[in-house]
């Protein structure tokens, strides 16, 4: 199951408490203290990893928790540290304190780290406390709890384009056409329930990731379908690439439905409706003999005032000067914003 967005309860371990001892030994009937310091409790960090693509391998944490610091020993030994947790989570991870409600970390490169809890001091042993006017002391430290919060972790995921438009659209057929990537495919809406990333590779050896997102449908922002879930991945997209059906199964017009997601980006706001954007409409195969699709991409190309390419997923119409067009669009394409700085919904 993809899982997105998950809170988490995260406590880091607590400190070892130091301990009041005495050197016995031999000829050492007054050896003086010895008691040895508490271990530091274990940090709870994340660490980025970009194998992972949801938080559904979380679903048996219900608390993060690292290990405590033992308590210390005998003859001035400290005891052992609390070993640290590491929680992979996937790259593109954002981080939210949930008390406050503001971002605390944003895990973008695999491997980035960030400690979410920081484990607590061990308590000092009575062998701390001796000096020259007190050679016996009786008391030691109690060592510290570690650091207990609730965070919200929300994935936003990487990919340099995004696919929108209606479920129907021919998303994911573009996708499984230009990748490796193999979503379902099926002429029903609301096909595809998760985001798929495929790897898109170009001449000179360069490559971008391709993000297939599933359909937006009207009031997407106000929660409506699925398209209020998956608005947010294409925040950190740099590109998107619309596609438009020209003949829909329910018999709207095409001209209608691309002014609907356009209306959906700018409603959900974070500068979606400014992002950059290739239109493309799609079916060519199906629809090209009637003329239908040409002149549907006739009137979008007048109605948006930009260029419309006419592809076919299929038969791979189209294909290539889609790819030069998204290639050229890509290297003049800002890099993608920051992640909103502050919570939208604590709970």
């Amino acid at each position: 199951m993809f899982i997105d967005e998950r809170r988490l309860k995260i406590r880091a371990g607590r400190g070892g408490d130091g301990i009041v001892s005495w050197r016995r030994e031999a000829r050492e009937p007054k050896g003086g203290p010895a008691g040895g310091d508490g271990g530091d409790g274990g940090d709870v960090i994340l660490r980025a990893d970009v194998q992972l693509t949801t938080f559904g391998d979380m679903d048996d944490m219900p608390i993060a928790r690292a290990e405590d610091g033992e308590r210390g020993g005998r003859n001035k030994c400290s005891g052992r540290a609390g070993k640290d947790l590491v929680v992979p989570v996937p790259a593109g991870t954002t981080i939210y304190d949930v008390e406050s409600g503001h971002r605390v970390a944003d895990l973008v490169t695999d491997g980035d780290l960030w400690v979410a809890a920081k484990g607590g001091y061990g308590g000092r042993g009575n062998a701390r406390f001796a000096t020259s006017t007190d050679q016996a002391p009786t008391r030691a430290e109690e060592g510290t709890p570690g650091e207990l919060r609730t965070i919200r972790l929300q994935l936003r995921l990487l990919a340099d384009v995004g696919l929108i438009g209606l479920p129907n659209a021919g998303k994911s057929t573009l996708l499984a056409r230009l990748s490796a990537a193999t979503p379902k495919i099926a002429d029903y809406p609301f096909t595809t329930l998760a985001p798929h990333l495929g790897i898109v590779h170009l001449p000179e050896f360069k490559r971008f990731v391709l993000a297939d997102l599933p359909g937006l449908i009207e009031g997407a922002s106000a929660g409506h379908g699925l398209g209020d879930r998956f608005l947010r991945h294409v925040e950190r997209t740099r590109l998107l690439l619309h596609l438009v059906d020209p003949a829909p199964m329910d018999g709207s017009d095409p001209i209608a439905n691309y002014h609907t997601i356009r209306r959906e980006l700018e409603a959900y706001g974070r500068g979606l409706d400014q992002r950059p954007e290739l239109v493309a409409v799609t079916k060519a195969d199906v629809w090209s003999a009637d003329g239908l699709a040409a002149e549907c991409c006739s009137r979008l190309a007048q109605e948006a005032d930009r260029d419309v390419h006419l592809i076919s997923a299929v038969s791979g119409e189209g294909l290539r000067a889609l790819l030069v067009a998204l290639a050229r669009a890509l290297d003049a394409a800002p890099p993608a914003p920051e992640v909103p700085d502050r919570l939208d919904d604590p709970r």
